[in-house]
């Protein structure tokens, strides 16, 4: 269970409303069909950092540009970290999120791989209290909706030298989200990328910072060229690494459960409760490196019975073809991943119990 330091006095936030907010119809016909991550709510929180003051000036204040100097250290050397978060609305018009200490964690450990201040699990979760109880109405209700909460951080000192900046910025704003996928919950192609790598052994794979994804933009669009959804990475042995967002899964016919596990993947928060609902359900769960081959020849001999992928973005997936340079190679369907899927949703909106205290109530 995650700790958290009681004994840290809350930040004070100073709160600015936003005089040009949408109305409550405007909102209302936004949300309707909000997509993902095209259209923001009306305020953002903001909160400074610096070697001498530490966290400070805590705000919530109205959506709109950030100022930066051009010689932002941001800008030229790339020392930023993010993360990604839903707020779900339940049947009884309350609001929730999902394990937001485990994203507070994985933030706190991608902060120290790329030197930036380690933000307070509390400071973390108050930020998205603080965002919620002026921006609460833009949680939606429709069905597979919710608020996608995108907290970020990135160092804001003015400077032109490599060392770990002494100002840094954190940030989180929102926006209503509708299913990730266009074509909804269909079978996904993919696309093996043979060329690129998305990180090597000891670099930064492992912590969620904007480079890892700039790198997967290339591959992403040759994925698109060739009518693939996602791109799917290799690591420098071979071994089967992350989809370009998303974690990736196979099931086997004996009921095992694989996952691919190094230093260079990012920790899903979405996988690992997958896994511990399908280890409740009496699934052996393996985390380990499976490579290319294992994957061919686990799916040619009836052995991989199942692929798919998950990430709090678009949670689920099912994977329907392999594409490469020599062809597509089709996948087996099973029903696990979307048994899954629907077990995991039920909980974070308030359909099944919460057997393992995952949920977190923002607006009380």
């Amino acid at each position: 269970m995650t700790t958290i330091d009681t004994e840290l006095a809350p930040l004070d936030f100073a709160v600015t409303k936003n005089l040009a907010a949408k109305s409550a119809a405007e909102r209302e016909e936004i949300l309707k069909n909000p997509g993902f991550g095209t259209v923001f709510t009306d305020h953002m929180v903001d909160v400074c950092w610096s070697a001498r003051g530490g966290w400070h000036r805590p705000r919530v204040q109205p959506y709109g540009p950030i100022a930066l100097d051009p010689a932002a250290a941001v800008l030229h050397y790339g020392q930023e970290i993010f993360e990604g978060i839903k707020a779900y609305r339940h049947a009884d018009g309350s609001i929730h999120t999902f394990r937001p200490q485990k994203n507070a964690e994985r933030m706190q450990r991608s902060a120290r791989r790329m030197a930036l201040p380690e933000l307070p699990v509390e400071y973390f979760l108050q930020s998205l209290r603080e965002l919620v109880a002026v921006d609460g109405a833009w949680v939606p209700s429709g069905d597979d909706q919710s608020l996608y909460l995108r907290p970020f951080m990135f160092a804001k000192e003015a400077f032109l030298g490599v060392r770990p900046a002494e100002k840094v910025a954190y940030y989180l704003i929102a926006s209503p989200a509708g299913s990730y996928f266009k074509g909804g919950m269909k079978p996904v192609r993919i696309w093996l990328s043979e060329t690129y790598a998305r990180a090597g052994k000891g670099g930064t794979g492992a912590a969620k910072t904007g480079g890892n994804y700039a790198s997967s933009l290339l591959p992403q669009a040759e994925a698109y060229e060739k009518g693939c959804d996602q791109v799917v990475f290799l690591d420098q042995d071979g071994n089967v690494e992350e989809l370009g967002g998303m974690n990736v899964v196979f099931v086997f016919k004996d009921g095992r459960i694989v996952t691919p596990q190094s230093d260079s993947i990012l920790e899903g928060i979405t996988r690992d409760s997958l896994l511990q609902l399908a280890e409740d359900r009496g699934h052996t769960v393996e985390r380990r490196p499976l490579s290319l081959q294992e994957w061919r020849d686990g799916v040619a001999s009836g052995e991989i019975v199942e692929v798919f992928a998950c990430g709090t973005a678009a949670v689920v997936t099912p994977i329907g073809a392999l594409v490469t340079a020599a062809g597509e190679e089709p996948q087996p369907e099973g029903d696990l991943a979307l048994s899954l899927r629907e077990e995991l949703t039920d909980i974070q909106y308030g359909r099944r119990e919460d057997k393992h205290g995952w949920l977190h109530r923002l607006d009380a």
